[in-house]
């Protein structure tokens, strides 16, 4: 019974892991700075450790906009889902947020959230 108990603990714990990456794969160099009308490039990733399957959907916002996004990501438990998005803003200000919002399959309420800070200026000044 001891041996049951260590290799499958009674309450696993239960989550998803979301992340974003720089254009290079690493946790750096996230687009801060972008003309208007620029595409932004970063990839997402969703680990499932939820010890069952699901699907995720990715919602883009860029100031509180839906801007893209992607609808059904299958993850079986333990398995990772990596993906390069774009985004692209289409008015010139600091500090303009882009979110990424994760949702689990059947949910209406964000599960998980990200986001970025991007100045954008106007490319013909």
């Amino acid at each position: 019974m001891l041996g049951y108990t260590i290799a499958h603990p009674p309450n696993p714990e239960r989550y998803t892991e979301f992340y974003i990456l720089g254009p290079e794969g690493k946790a750096a160099d996230y687009p801060q700075e972008l003309g208007v009308g620029e595409e932004g490039r970063v990839i997402v990733g969703i680990v499932n450790r939820e010890q069952a399957a699901l699907s995720y959907r990715l919602e883009i916002r860029t100031d509180g906009v839906i801007s893209g996004g992607i609808e059904g990501v299958q993850l079986e438990p333990d398995q990772k889902w990596e993906e390069e998005v774009a985004f692209i803003l289409d008015r010139i200000g600091d500090q303009q947020k882009v979110e990424f919002l994760l949702y689990r399959q059947g949910e209406d309420e964000v599960y998980e959230s990200l986001y970025l800070w991007v100045d954008v200026e106007d490319v013909a000044a």
